[in-house]
């Protein structure tokens, strides 16, 4: 790439704008949300959906919450046409959703379109042309007032097929490539439109400012929607819209900046689908507001399912980090994020708080995610804290600090070997299998305790090492002490009793008790744990795990 010669600016800065928007630190209501899938985001796929693929996409839709949803352009197509037809007289198209369809100012186009809605209770029809620099001298080679008689052609013959339409029909108009359009011209060619379709308080226009091609900062279209939200005729009976597309990575941006600036509708899609680099994404813009605190008024609770139909009818696939809805945005396989997350999870239990558990912008459960499957993940990066919250909340083992650090190092090892993710039962089967009732090194075969006097416990034990059986008695101040005392007079190495915890497993299975031991020998720590029905029990078979796992290391 050489220089920036060959570019140069192509948006235009409205003049005498205040820039208010500037002023707000966020939006506090959601805008009128409308769906562009079934028709932007359909025509950019390489398979265009079939007929029944755009019935389940629709019905879905319709369970989200979308309450306007642009299903096609009936005249381009028999698809599209017979799409439109079919919804209406299937009666799938329930009272409070209103559809729209596109159309060009081409008086064929517009009554073929009038014809696909007959029958239809509520509709916008949405009459557009091109108005940009480029597109008049390269495309149309038209002058400005050639460009504004196309749009006041097509308005007027809506306007006469309105008056013989049957249900009720709202109008919308879009000059496209709008923020490569002169601001004034943009909005005199509106104007023009707005003044054929006498807008009222009972049947307002809409007037779309799409971002048809970006080229501009955010703030840019901002400046520019200002311009026309402040200058439109009759604005209190138009409704401003906002259709931005992502060719710079800014559709959510250009969206929220707009709103501010005046908007009062988003067109887009879910996940962003649409040409070239697609629509504004409706999903993360919707989560945003939600995320600050105010509902969008679209259900997105069930965003796996979400994810399942659009890449069944869609044959696209949803990005790993795409926001809120990759299956991976949520995930920490860093070890300090994961313990940030862990205590934070831990610090909001009993307490009615607002959401702030560090790395998490909300709660996963919120959109149908799992913390445990879905938050903390194991690989080579992890750490001792979401190795730790996995064990403790799947499989409700309390590791003591030292050993989450011990075990975590081991985990980490083991994936990083393997090369790979570590799912959380193979994490839990780890640690059964190299820390829980372990005996084959030296195995306890049988203990027998009695109380003596001073409160001393005297032990019989059996133990079996090196393929030979030991018949021991030792004396302690409890059962673990005594076993202890028992394993030291038959192994080659001094060792110290450093630490003891224990806890019962709450679950559904009958109760049962945790316990974790580590011995101290020569500088080194060796941690062991044991599972029984009885607490004694399993404090003596944590003991002989960690001993287990000091021969392992001393043995060689």
């Amino acid at each position: 790439m050489k220089g920036n010669v060959k570019y140069t600016k192509q948006f235009f800065s409205p003049v005498g704008v205040s820039s208010d928007w500037r002023k707000k630190e966020y939006i506090d209501k959601p805008p009128r949300w409308c769906s562009v899938d079934l028709r932007d985001g359909n025509q950019a796929l390489i398979i265009p959906m079939s007929l029944e693929e755009k019935l389940e996409f629709f019905k879905l839709l319709c369970e989200i919450g979308f309450k306007e949803i642009e299903v096609g352009f009936p005249a381009a197509s028999e698809t599209e046409y017979e799409f439109c037809r079919t919804i209406i007289e299937r009666g799938l198209i329930p009272d409070d959703v209103t559809i729209q369809v596109l159309t060009q100012s081409r008086e064929h186009i517009i009554a073929k379109t009038f014809e696909a809605l007959r029958g239809c209770k509520n509709a916008v029809v949405h009459l557009y042309n091109s108005t940009s620099v480029a597109q008049r001298e390269q495309v149309f080679r038209k002058s400005r007032e050639e460009i504004i008689n196309i749009a006041t052609f097509g308005a007027r013959l809506c306007k006469e097929y309105k008056a013989k339409a049957e249900g009720n029909v709202v109008f919308e108009y879009s000059p496209e490539s709008f923020t490569g359009t002169e601001p004034e011209f943009a909005l005199e060619i509106c104007n023009e439109v707005i003044k054929i379709w006498e807008p009222t308080p009972e049947n307002k226009v809409i007037i779309n400012l799409p971002v048809t091609v970006s080229h501009s900062m955010p703030h840019i279209y901002a400046n520019q929607v200002e311009y026309m939200h402040k200058n439109l005729l009759n604005r209190e009976n138009v409704i401003i819209s906002l259709h931005p597309h992502n060719d710079r990575g800014c559709a959510v941006a250009d969206s929220e900046l707009g709103l501010l600036a005046g908007g009062d509708r988003i067109e887009g899609t879910l996940f962003g689908n649409g040409e070239r680099t697609g629509n504004v994404d409706i999903i993360t813009l919707a989560l945003n507001m939600y995320s600050q605190g105010v509902d969008p008024g679209l259900d997105f609770s069930d965003l796996p399912r979400l994810c399942r139909v659009y890449e069944s009818v869609t044959r696209m696939s949803v990005y790993d980090r795409q926001p809120y809805s990759g299956k991976l945005v949520f995930a920490a396989f860093s070890g300090s994020h994961q313990d940030a997350i862990a205590k934070g999870m831990k610090f909001r239990e009993g307490r009615d708080i607002p959401w702030t558990v560090p790395y998490l912008p909300i709660d996963p459960t919120d959109v149908g995610r799992v913390y445990e499957a879905d938050v903390i993940r194991i690989n080579s990066q992890s750490g001792k804290g979401g190795i730790g919250y996995i064990l403790e909340t799947q499989f409700n083992l309390n590791l003591p600090q030292k050993i989450r650090e011990s075990f975590g190092y081991h985990v980490k090892s083991i994936s990083d070997h393997e090369h790979r993710e570590l799912l959380p039962a193979e994490v839990y089967d780890i640690f059964i299998r190299d820390y829980v009732n372990l005996s084959s090194i030296i195995s306890l075969e049988q203990a027998y305790y009695s109380e003596c006097a001073d409160g001393v416990i005297s032990a019989n034990v059996k133990l079996v090492y090196g393929g030979k059986s030991y018949n021991v008695t030792a004396e302690g101040n409890g059962r673990l002490d005594c076993v202890s005392n028992a394993v030291k007079k038959i192994i080659p190495y001094d060792y110290s009793l450093e630490g003891y915890n224990q806890h019962a497993i709450e679950g559904k299975t009958a109760a049962k008790a945790a316990s974790y031991v580590s011995l101290a020998c020569d500088g080194e720590l060796f941690w062991g744990a044991g599972i029984d029905s009885d607490i004694g029990s399993s404090s003596v078979k944590a003991l002989i795990s960690a001993v287990n796992n000091l021969l392992k290391i001393k043995n060689g």
